[in-house]
């Protein structure tokens, strides 16, 4: 298994925890959207939250979106994700480039702006839960920690990181998402704060080669750690030309007799993996024939 999650509960199931490495789906997403060094590591910053949380759903048919949409010139990074950890994204500018940050590290925060931060779950509901916050520093990781905070009332420490390699390959990626179950102590509480505040970076530690169980066990080693799952995760997108095909019967007779009339080939693009979907006139013209 190479890229993949561990699920851990520690102190006696008063915190969960989950940790990722996500090096080979977050270069996978870069190769496919060739972005920026910047884009990537936003965009992989997501596709590994989602990651996670996509292991906390429970149905097969489960789909979780994260949208960080801003003012600032990346414009934008929509990712889902299913209950299996099979994620997709992609980001409204991937060329964007800008200078690192006062720290020396990616601007993600800067390239995305003022915005907000929306998860939808759709889980089989009439409609969708969906949970908006405002950007607090658009590095994704601060966001999605207020995010727990405020609209799950969930307190959550979540870290995430991609580093590049010199020739803007992704050298590693991945994190942590660590949270207090409601009736954890107060004994508990401080001694996890005091462990998460030893941990200058996750980049630091992945660069050290640090697995997700290395990682749980530097904060949590000593708090009764169980690791009770790992599961895979990767870069995976289920378009097909059928899902295509049902998407151009939805915008109606009228619109695709108007295709037809041009005569000219549509190119259909998947936002998600790029692939390009072609459909002549005829293949028009035998869509509307078989009533599909």
């Amino acid at each position: 298994m190479s890229d993949y999650i561990i699920r851990a509960t520690a102190c006696d199931g008063q915190i969960r925890a989950f940790a990722a490495t996500t090096k080979e789906l977050v270069e996978k997403a870069r190769e496919i959207h060739n972005t920026s060094p910047v884009a990537t590591a936003g965009l992989g910053r997501m596709l590994t939250a989602a990651s996670m949380m996509g292991a906390t759903m429970k149905n097969s048919t489960d789909v979780l979106t994260l949208i960080a949409k801003g003012d600032g010139p990346l414009g934008g990074i929509t990712v889902t994700a299913d209950s299996s950890s099979n994620v997709k994204g992609y980001v409204n500018n991937p060329s964007f480039v800008n200078p690192p940050n006062f720290f020396g590290k990616f601007d993600v925060g800067g390239a995305i702006g003022n915005g907000t931060l929306t998860v939808i779950k759709d889980i089989g509901l009439k409609e969708p839960y969906s949970g908006q916050v405002a950007l607090i520093t658009g590095e994704i990781a601060e966001d999605l920690t207020y995010y727990f905070a405020t609209s799950e009332q969930i307190p959550t420490s979540v870290a995430l990181g991609v580093l590049m390699n010199k020739n803007n390959t992704v050298k590693q990626a991945g994190g942590f998402i660590i949270q207090l179950m409601p009736f954890a102590t107060d004994e508990v509480i401080d001694s996890l704060e005091n462990k998460i505040k030893e941990i200058t970076s996750i980049t630091s530690l992945l660069d050290e080669g640090m697995s997700p169980e290395d990682i749980l066990n530097r904060i949590l080693g000593d708090m009764d750690l169980k690791i009770t799952d790992r599961l895979p995760t990767s870069y995976y997108c289920n378009c097909s030309k059928e899902r295509v095909t049902k998407a151009i019967i939805s915008v109606g007779k009228k619109e695709i007799d108007d295709m037809i009339n041009e005569g000219k080939d549509i190119e259909v693009n998947c936002h998600f993996c790029n692939t390009n979907y072609i459909f002549t006139p005829d293949d028009l013209k035998n869509l509307l024939k078989s009533g599909r």
